[in-house]
């Protein structure tokens, strides 16, 4: 977990011995081969729009496969024969081929070729020109997220797609993201299917260096060929492949520091002291004699002011990244190839406490062979990982929110030791007996680590025994093992916050395979002005795992620390008591699916696209296995009929289009239709029994067995049905491009778990029950332009609107609950999914402001409204009697709103001149709710943010926050927690120049280096220090359909960091 600065640098220099033997010799020998032939061919290529040379054109001799690159210049030098063929070809350009003939000069000029550059995406088994495109499909290049500089290539990806929602579920290194498409469509886990290269994977483990294109396919007729995985979406990512010619090297790296954005505001000691004795004078008591409590002075008498928010966070953390890639090839072969190592900090705590480091390799590589009837290839990564860091989950489970609370007359140091809180004494010596050290307590009970290795990839085989026939076959896999250690050390720092019994080291593994077996047959053809595709295949899965855990709670001395406790190295005596062991079952599923596509198209203005997919999973009983997605769209290029003529001048491209499609979800675990048979800790009464003793005999007691999960053999697939209108354009000439689309998403028979009564005396089972609509619209506009020949720019804004409503639930109230004790102590649930109302709304009591003086209590009794309080007095909360029955209580509860935006929107700018490049990202979400809970009201002596320095003092003080008492009847959950969340944030600002042109080197195609600052302002009217808040990941505890809860929320960093970017 702990890494000395000596150990940092070794693991670097290791890092970069690594890129240079593994890359950098075979690339140099590569960039040395060229075969000498009998003439030398010269030239320049140029851009047939603005005349500029072209850097690294591909030039070949197409008879030997030999060639070379043009330079900054645009001048190429090769070899050849006369007669034979140079091929020139680049990326977004036309290619052209010439045959040599007695001059030693050739000149070139290339066209652009925008269906290569904008026309291309990937769909599902497969590629296709995007004006033929009939569903709703984004896409973000590789260029483009790579220059965001994130861990997380998700992170890069905020702002740039509509109908995307992506949030942070926290600010710690290597922390997950939250993602929903159109929309979040159940309770259970709405991630979307991520597949890298065909085979499903990791998003958050990619390097972004080693992306081509990110596509997204958002409704269900584009993410129908994917069946049962694709009701969340489908998120589509290539990685780089390689390219003829010869081989380029690039090396990317920055080094960053990371600080904090904006910290909460807390009282400071004389602030915090005077509340104490209002609160105290409030409630009927005395204000409190502060000299009997000698612990709050310094040895100079004075009091301590400790921030202790402030002292959680580490100042400069750092972030670095490096990554060398080597791509290249010959007409036959092509490879590409990258290695990388970053690390990242928390700002909470440093390294010691919160950091994550990753390594990735990556290996793509293709064949031809047989004259182009065949090829093979593979694409093949590994990544390690290592992360440490702090609890980042409810009340009770969350390190920074004890900052919140802890009194700031406590020291963080006694004496040079962190400071211990004497509840021992029963003196009143000390203030609080409650009172911790959450710096200490970070920094003493934050030892662990964890470390995961995934290899996952793809080998493959295309044959092409026809023109236009190629059958595919891709065989998957993707193994995952990790092991996590944690060491919880003896410590004590209030009457609760302690570990005094016993050192304990607790170990996990968890090692898991999946493999998918792909087989397609594809065909091409054409009938006079028609053109159809049709493609045919069937997919087999498998997927195995298993987890171990183990504890060792009585270390031998000389073991019990950070550096040598593990579980293997013995108890402190011979009893077996500190020691445990557990695990789950071996986990397996299975799932076969056949799919088919049937596309037409005339003259590519009007154009059908059909899917259908079948998927038989094992997670469902027989009869209930198959599950069916069909999806059918259309579309029509309308610029391309005659009656449109007139519109070509400043009307380049018009396609309106439709679709519908069915998509389905089966993300439970394996064998819910059956019922686990549990032995342990089961004993029942009956006969003569087991034991030693007489006793035990004549009980009866016997060992025993009962279900511990009911079965449900009817549990069924859940589906989701999606309708969707859209159209793309281009205007004057194709500066200007518009995407809109409008959908309806409706998702039924939800996967949940049944409530049932304790009784029972089981597990309850997964049943089909509620649904929800998903209503919304995106629009997506693009403006790119260039002045003169030096200059050009590009705009770019989107948004989305959505709305959801549950329905169907069917239990007698139609109600999903929410979790109870999360906002702080014995507090009850405060968000539900209930029919009619949007998923994970905040479920509390409204207020009309705040009693002012005895004669608006009198009227607000008189006219009929209850009160919560039972002594209410002036300057308590008007709780609104909803039921209006003269009471207020649980009946009286509403609709506070919901922590899912409304709208979200991105917006870009960027600019190149003469090398110099500047851009500017920015992302918002607005129409969103935030619940902050910074505070356990049931501690009377916890601290307050500043903003109780608003409260009520008096008739006309304040109308909003209530008086301060030792009781908590003014804190029952209501809109008095609840926020505005919306927020407009700068994610990025990048400043950066190639100096290729001025070091005129020939090796050197690009060397740009740049400044950027990430996370660079955020405009909101949230107090709190991070308006961006997912809350619960998927998967936890079930909470993954709420967001918007801050109770004491890591916030994402403010990131300056210098790069550079190299060619050769």
């Amino acid at each position: 977990m702990r890494k000395t600065f000596l150990e940092k640098c070794i693991n670097l220099r290791l890092c970069r011995v690594a890129l240079v033997l593994l890359f950098l010799v075979p690339a140099i020998s590569s960039l040395q081969a060229n075969p000498s032939q009998n003439k030398t061919i010269s030239g320049v290529v140029t851009s047939a729009t603005d005349s500029e040379p072209l850097i690294g054109v591909s030039v070949q001799v197409r008879e030997t496969a030999t060639g070379g690159i043009t330079d900054i210049d645009g001048r190429y030098s090769v070899s050849a024969q006369q007669g034979q063929t140079l091929v020139f070809s680049y990326i977004g350009y036309q290619s052209q081929e010439i045959k040599v003939g007695t001059s030693s000069v050739i000149n070139v000029v290339l066209k652009e070729d925008t269906e290569m550059l904008d026309e291309v995406v990937v769909v599902g088994y497969g590629v296709q020109k995007k004006k033929l495109v009939t569903g709703a499909t984004v896409q973000v290049k590789g260029d483009e997220i790579a220059k965001m500089n994130t861990t997380n290539p998700l992170q890069a990806m905020q702002g740039q797609t509509p109908g995307v929602s992506i949030a942070s579920t926290s600010g710690q290194p290597g922390a997950d993201m939250k993602v929903s498409i159109r929309g979040l469509g159940t309770v259970g886990n709405s991630a979307p299917l991520y597949l890298i290269d065909g085979v499903g994977g990791d998003i958050s483990t990619l390097n972004p260096a080693d992306i081509e294109s990110i596509d997204v396919l958002k409704d269900a007729a584009s993410a129908a060929i994917y069946g049962s995985a694709g009701a969340n979406g489908v998120v589509l990512i290539t990685t780089k492949q390689g390219r003829e010619g010869k081989a380029q090297i690039s090396f990317d790296a920055y080094y960053g520091i990371q600080n904090v954005a904006r910290k909460a505001n807390m009282l400071n000691a004389k602030e915090y002291m005077a509340i104490m004795d209002e609160q105290a004078l409030n409630s009927g008591l005395s204000a409190y004699d502060w000299s009997q409590y000698q612990s709050i002075y310094d040895a100079n008498g004075n009091v301590y002011d400790t921030d202790w928010v402030d002292t959680m966070f580490k100042d400069n953390a750092t972030t670095e990244s490096y990554t060398l890639g080597v791509t290249g090839g010959s007409a036959t072969s092509t490879y590409a190839l990258s290695l990388g190592y970053m690390s990242q900090e928390g700002i909470v705590g440093g390294s010691d406490v919160s950091n994550y480091s990753r390594y990735n390799f990556r290996v793509n590589s293709e064949h031809k062979l047989f004259k182009d009837i065949l090829k093979v290839g593979e694409q093949v990564s590994f990544v390690y990982k290592m992360n440490n860091g702090i609890s980042v989950g409810n009340q009770y489970n969350n390190t920074l929110r004890g900052a919140f609370g802890t009194s700031p007359i406590a020291p963080v140091y006694s004496d040079n030791n962190l400071y211990d809180s004497p509840y021992n004494d029963t003196s009143t010596s000390d203030w609080n007996k409650g009172d911790g050290n959450p710096y200490g307590l970070m920094m003493t009970d934050s030892n662990n680590e964890n470390k995961t290795a995934t290899f996952s990839g793809n080998v493959y085989a295309e044959l092409q025994p026809v023109k236009n026939l190629k059958i595919k076959s891709v065989f998957g896999v993707v193994y995952g093992s990790s092991e996590y250690r944690s060491f919880k050390p003896l410590y004590k720092f209030s009457q609760y916050i302690y570990n005094e019994e016993r050192t304990t080291v607790s170990q996990n593994a968890n090692h898991s395979l999946g493999m998918t077996w792909t087989n397609t047959a594809s065909y091409d053809w054409t009938m006079g002005e028609h053109s159809f595709n049709a493609l045919l295949g069937m997919e087999a899965y498998r997927y195995e795992g298993t987890y171990i855990e183990a504890k060792n709670g009585m270390l031998k001395e000389g073991f019990d620390d950070w550096e040598h406790a593990f579980v293997g190295n013995g108890t402190a005596s011979d009893s077996t008591n500190g020691l445990g062991a557990s695990g789950n079952p071996h986990t397996e599923s299975r799932k076969v699916s056949y799919f088919g596509r049937l596309g037409w198209n005339w003259k590519e203005t009007y154009m059908v696209n059909a899917t259908l997919r079948a998927d038989g999973s094992s997670n469902f009983a027989k009869g209930n296995r198959f599950g069916y997605f069909p999806s059918v769209s259309a579309g029509w290029t309308i610029t391309n009929e005659k009656f449109m003529e007139s519109t070509q001048n400043w009307l380049d491209f018009l396609k309106i289009r439709a679709s519908w499609g069915q998509v389905g979800n089966a993300n439970i675990d394996a064998f819910q239709y059956l019922a686990p048979i549990k032995s342990t800790n089961t004993h029942y009464l009956f006969g003569s029994g087991y034991g030693n003793s007489d006793a035990a005999a004549q009980l009866g007691t016997n060992w025993g067995a009962y279900p511990s999960r009911l079965a449900n053999a009817d549990i069924k697939w859940e589906t989701s049905q999606q309708t969707n209108i859209g159209l793309d354009a281009r205007f004057l000439n194709s500066r200007l491009g518009v995407n809109f689309d409008f959908y309806i998403k409706d998702t039924k028979d939800w996967l949940v778990v049944a409530p049932i009564l304790a009784t029972a005396g089981a597990g309850a089972p997964y049943i089909n029950g509620g649904g929800v609509k998903n209503t919304g619209v995106e629009l997506n506009l693009t403006w790119n332009d260039q002045i003169g020949k030096d200059f050009s720019y590009n705009i770019g804004i989107n948004g989305a609107y959505n709305k959801n409503k549950v329905g169907e639930i069917p239990n007698d109230d139609g109600i999903i609950h929410g979790s109870t004790n999360q906002l702080y102590d014995n507090t009850p649930e405060f968000y539900r999914a209930e029919n009619g109302k949007p998923i994970g709304y905040f479920y509390g009591f409204k207020t009309a402001g705040i009693f002012q003086n005895n004669q608006e209590i009198e009227d607000w009794i008189k006219a009929g409204n209850g009160v919560l309080q039972a002594d209410v007095q002036p300057g308590d909360v008007k709780f609104v009697d909803i039921n209006h029955d003269g009471r207020v209580n649980e009946l009286d509860k509403t609709d506070l709103g919901n922590g899912i935006p409304d709208f979200t929107m991105g917006f870009n700018l960027g600019f190149n001149w003469k090398g110099l490049d500047f851009s500017v990202v920015a992302n918002g979400a607005f129409g969103q709710q935030i619940v902050q809970s910074y505070r356990n009201h049931t501690s009377k002596q916890a601290n307050y943010t500043t903003a109780i320095l608003g409260r009520w003092t008096g008739e006309g003080t304040s109308n909003r926050i209530p008086r301060v008492t030792d009781q908590n009847l003014n804190w029952q959950f209501s809109d008095l927690y609840v926020q505005d969340g919306d927020y407009l944030r700068i994610s990025n600002i990048t400043l950066g120049y190639d100096f290729a042109k001025l070091l005129r080197c020939k090796v050197i195609s690009q060397c740009r280096i740049y400044a950027q600052v990430q996370n660079a302002f955020t405009f909101t009217k949230y107090d709190g220090m991070d308006p961006e808040i997912g809350y619960g990941p998927e998967g936890d505890n079930g909470q993954g359909w709420v967001s918007g809860v801050d109770l004491g929320y890591y916030p994402r960093p403010r990131t300056v960091l210098f790069g550079v970017n190299l060619k050769f």
